[in-house]
């Protein structure tokens, strides 16, 4: 009997959170997550809310500071994946007056001002390395330091942490500490995805409808019966966020208001698979993204291209025996004289036709004095030549120089970077 007078006043409870905060939907899942926001609201355990995108987790914190002693005190969201690399640590917990170029004046960061209420840090999986060295700093001692400052300074505040993030996998990664992890969920909330409440995606449908024509002034849509289970069996891959969207754009478009499963099927993207796509990543397969790296490339396979050529027409004036330097350079000559409107017959023929003017025996005088054409040496030369990236960029930036007698800005404009960046290079080799 006192489990049933319990069980009745919790779901009065969460019913009553829900008029509260406009949250729709009788999931079993989401009625746990409300359960856990009350019984924790009024302790200062760190939370972390989880779950996928759109889902609505930013809910949640709200629910817990409304309900928590720090009511009164103010409630910050920071959205963690927002804010630049560079400056997410002033944002945080501020700085001081010089610290870096543009501090004009001493500023206090979120955790200063929010002393004594919560700070909701969104997409927390998003953070640094180095600000959650910080992070973890703050949530077990509530000490801080201001970019450049060495004075410690004290905060009181409750931190509720969400992210879309699967935590496991960004640790195994090394892209999110361990023990930041589980200093943040102490307690975690998991919020189910859309398509794990079938019961409610046409309650929150029929509510965004109504909130639209009241906002547009026009009649509320309805759905057929098929339209509904269609709507129901849908894969919402960006949950309620996508659901409103939809919502909205019927409403705005739609002239009819009674809306069937084929008009439906106009605003459901993807209606040919329902299953979460599978991308499998070639970690062995280049991925050339720089152009420069391309350009690089294409060097490089000329270069191996030219040293081919050398290395068998050095072979042709040093043996004069064409057959044999046919046989043992196959593979060079068909690389070399590729071409895909010549068959490979008609590039051995092409081949053949330009040794046959070498005499077979006769000894070629291969002149090594003044002798623009003297391959061997270069050839061994080029052997000895590195491939480093490093190293021909060096002589690109050199060559670039010396043909514009010194003139960056011209050198820059040849190599296709800013002025500013060949300035850097040139401090970097020391030229």
């Amino acid at each position: 009997m006192l489990l049933v007078i319990q069980k009745t006043i919790n779901m009065e409870n969460i019913q009553s959170i829900k008029q509260r905060f406009g949250i729709i939907g009788n999931d079993i899942g989401l009625n746990r997550a409300i359960e856990k926001s009350i019984q924790v609201a009024p302790t200062d355990i760190s939370v972390l809310v989880t779950g996928e995108s759109g889902v609505g987790k930013e809910v949640f914190p709200k629910i817990i500071h409304q309900l928590s002693h720090r009511k009164h005190g103010k409630f910050i969201a920071v959205n963690c994946g927002a804010i630049p690399e560079g400056t997410i640590d002033s944002e945080l917990f501020g700085h001081e007056k010089g610290a870096f170029t543009g501090a004009t004046q001493t500023r206090s960061g979120y955790f200063e001002v929010a002393d004594g209420g919560t700070i909701f840090l969104d997409e927390v999986g998003e953070l640094p390395l180095t600000t959650q060295v910080r992070l973890l700093r703050v949530l077990e001692n509530g000490e801080f330091i201001k970019v450049g400052s060495s004075k410690v300074q004290k905060t009181n505040v409750r931190i509720v942490a969400a992210t879309n993030v699967k935590m496991l996998d960004a640790i195994r990664k090394e892209k999110f500490r361990e023990d930041l992890y589980y200093r943040l969920s102490t307690i975690e909330i998991p919020i189910p995805p859309l398509r794990a409440r079938n019961q409610d995606i046409h309650l929150l449908f029929r509510k965004f409808s109504s909130d639209f024509a009241l906002k547009y002034k026009m009649p509320t849509i309805r759905l057929s019966e098929n339209a509904t289970n269609l709507l129901q069996n849908y894969r919402w891959s960006g949950n309620i966020r996508q659901l409103r969207n939809v919502s909205e754009q019927i409403s705005v478009l739609e002239s009819k208001r009674e809306i069937d499963a084929n008009t439906l099927k106009n605003y459901l993207p993807d209606m040919g698979s329902q299953l979460p796509a599978i991308i499998e990543k070639d970690e062995n397969k280049s991925d050339f993204r720089n152009e420069r790296e391309i350009l690089y490339k294409v060097l490089f396979d000329m270069k191996s291209d030219l040293n081919d050529l050398k290395k068998l027409t050095l072979d042709l004036m040093e043996n004069g025996n064409y057959k044999d330097i046919h046989k043992k350079n196959e593979q060079i000559i068909q690389k070399i004289y590729d071409d895909n409107d010549l068959s490979s017959k008609d590039n051995n023929n092409r081949f053949l036709a330009l040794s046959e003017s070498v005499p077979e025996n006769d000894t070629i005088e291969i002149l090594k004095s003044e002798d623009k054409f003297d391959f061997s040496d270069d050839f061994k030369e080029d052997k000895e030549e590195t491939l480093s990236l490093h190293d021909k960029e060096l002589e690109l930036i050199k060559k670039s120089l010396e043909r514009h007698k010194g003139k960056r800005k011209l050198a820059a404009d040849e190599l296709g970077i800013s002025e500013r960046t060949l300035y850097r290079k040139i401090k970097q080799y020391d030229l």
